[in-house]
C-alpha cells in the first residue's frame, strides 16, 4: 500500500479540488501547534450547505484534528470554494442520511470495506472571490 500511497499522493494532491477531478477535495487548514499553512487532499462530498468527509484514519489525523481545533477550514471542491464551519465528527449511523445523498452505492460499500467509520461533516458557504 504504501508505494502505492508514495506514487498516487502527489498525482491526487496537484488534481484535488478541481472543476472535473470529484475523487478529492483540496482542504486547506492551519497547524493547532505550529500555525503553519496547510493543504491536504481528502475525499469529499458536498450536499447542499454541507459537506462531509470520510476518515480513511478516523478523527486522529493531523489535519482532522487541526480542523476540529480551529473550528473551520477552507475547501476547494469540483474547483469551487467554500469557507466551512462547525466541523463534527460523526459515526456511520449520525452520517448516513448525508452519505447517502452525496456518495454513490459503490462509495458507499468501498468505506464499509476499507473499515471507515467516521465521518467529518462540515456547514458551507462559497468562499468569496
Amino acid at each position: 500500500m504504501r508505494p502505492m500511497t508514495k506514487m498516487l499522493n502527489p498525482l491526487i494532491r496537484k488534481l484535488a479540488g478541481r472543476r472535473h477531478f470529484r475523487m478529492a477535495a483540496q482542504i486547506r487548514h492551519t497547524g493547532r501547534r505550529s500555525g503553519r499553512p496547510y493543504t491536504t487532499s481528502a475525499g469529499a462530498r458536498r450536499s447542499g450547505d454541507q459537506v462531509v468527509i470520510p476518515l480513511t484514519f478516523g478523527n486522529q489525523s493531523d489535519w482532522s484534528r487541526n480542523v476540529r481545533a480551529a473550528g473551520g477550514c477552507s475547501i476547494r471542491l469540483e474547483g469551487q470554494g467554500y469557507t466551512a464551519t462547525r466541523p463534527e465528527f460523526l459515526g456511520w449511523q449520525e452520517a448516513e442520511p448525508l452519505i447517502r445523498s452525496a456518495f454513490s452505492p459503490l462509495e458507499r460499500v468501498s468505506f464499509r470495506i476499507l473499515g471507515i467509520r467516521q465521518f467529518m461533516r462540515l456547514h458551507v458557504v462559497p468562499a468569496e472571490s
